[in-house]
């Protein structure tokens, strides 16, 4: 997939509704703009694999929500729950690492920017935090890396569906 775009922001929430609001005031009808909390991303393959399945899952008439956005953060979060995949990769009030997903979009950097402070050095794996959030074991990460564990969950929500 071509049209998907990822950027790193630090924010301050005040409030989650507001936020979503702004949002989306700023993308046009058929873009998706989705914010997610890049604590638990492991980088920039997790999330476009997380986009791709959300699509596929769509495509085959397997997807869990009824929203190719909220498809996405369930997808990416490696959840069959729309509840769980939210507590693990949405929006919280007070200062937050996001990840901005953009698919389809033009160029929305300096949109974004006026809203968040720019930094893609979020988006690189905290492998502490990622065990924690995602119950990743130290014997899986002897074999694999916290993004390739990660793509594997993602793909297994397929593969078990």
């Amino acid at each position: 997939m071509d049209n998907i775009k990822i950027l790193g922001f630090n924010a301050d929430i005040a409030s989650v509704g507001e936020t979503l609001s702004q949002i989306d005031d700023i993308k046009k009808d058929g873009e998706i703009i989705q914010l997610l909390n890049a604590d638990a991303i492991a980088g920039k393959n997790h999330i476009i694999h997380g986009v791709n399945q959300a699509f596929l899952a769509f495509d085959r008439g397997e997807n869990l929500a009824k929203d190719i956005s909220v498809e996405i953060v369930v997808r990416c979060s490696a959840q069959r729950q729309i509840s769980k995949a939210f507590n693990i990769l949405g929006l919280k009030e007070g200062n937050m690492d996001l990840c901005a997903v953009l698919v389809n979009c033009i160029d929305y950097s300096n949109d974004l920017s006026n809203l968040f402070d720019r930094n893609d050095d979020v988006l690189s794996a905290d492998v502490d935090k990622l065990k924690e959030i995602y119950k990743i074991g130290d014997v899986e990460l002897e074999n694999m890396s916290a993004e390739d564990i990660l793509v594997d969950r993602i793909t297994k929500l397929t593969v078990d569906y």
